[in-house]
């Protein structure tokens, strides 16, 4: 287990490595200005002067609160609804024709209709967010549902398994990876939904206010320094949740394969 995760850090490594050494390649080849294309000294130290200020710290946290709520909330409701579109057909046959024809409008076509209904600030973006979140789950969660094995379903009720215990020892555990999948895929679409939303409702705070703002004062190195904590940021949480929580279910069960090194 060590040495896994010890070549995996050292893939991590490797690959971050690889994509600093392109970024300052391209910011001294002169294709663009420094001012355009920071060099990684420049980003660097204004990351660290607005960690050391507190500012970056403080704009993290706020991004962070929207996307966590507007990500749990979509997570329970897309979950949920998932679960039962798999599980039943008349919930199935309302729920698929809202959710292909809501899926495919981008979140940030809703945004002057938020702002109207929910005006400037947190509202907004969290509504926001809770949209672009919330289709990923569904249908990854009700394709996962109706991809269980139907003999497991049949031997479950052969051997006197209630609905309850049909769903818990069954239909969940057979669905896991879809869920955890549309998971993944829903945190992605939440961050483009909370650094868009804060880009144009959001007032004073957030990483998607930094970079707007940024932009007009040509502080390259600042949006850099913004978009370099996002991707930490979506790195620690790929990491630390969605990584140990495929871990600890459906890697041990055996139903998915682990990449070893």
């Amino acid at each position: 287990m060590n040495r896994s995760r010890t070549r995996a850090a050292l893939g991590a490594l490797c690959s971050v490595g690889l994509a600093c050494l392109i970024w300052e390649g391209f910011a001294r080849s002169g294709l663009f200005a420094p001012a355009l294309a920071p060099s990684l000294t420049l980003i660097v130290s204004a990351l660290g002067r607005m960690v050391l200020s507190g500012a970056m710290l403080w704009h993290a946290l706020y991004t962070l609160y929207r996307v966590l709520f507007g990500f749990v909330l979509a997570s329970a409701v897309g979950v949920f609804i998932g679960i039962l579109m798999g599980r039943f057909r008349r919930v199935e046959r309302f729920f698929v024709p809202l959710v292909s024809v809501l899926m495919p409008i981008p979140s940030l076509a809703w945004v002057p209709v938020f702002i109207l209904w929910f005006g400037l600030g947190n509202a907004a973006t969290i509504a926001l967010v809770f949209y672009a979140a919330t289709f990923p789950a569904i249908f990854n969660t009700w394709t996962g549902v109706r991809s269980v094995n139907r003999l497991w379903i049949r031997s479950a009720e052969a051997m006197g398994a209630d609905e309850r215990a049909l769903f818990q020892k069954v239909v969940l555990p057979g669905s896991l990876p879809f869920v955890i999948a549309g998971l993944r895929q829903a945190f992605a679409r939440a961050w483009i939904a909370v650094v868009g939303g804060e880009m144009i409702a959001a007032t004073n705070w957030g990483l998607g206010w930094v970079i707007f703002d940024s932009k007009e004062f040509l502080n390259t190195d600042v949006m850099m320094a913004s978009l370099a904590v996002i991707g930490i940021i979506g790195f620690t949480f790929e990491r630390l949740i969605f990584q140990t929580i495929e871990q600890r279910t459906v890697s041990r069960w055996g139903m998915v394969k682990t990449v070893r090194g």
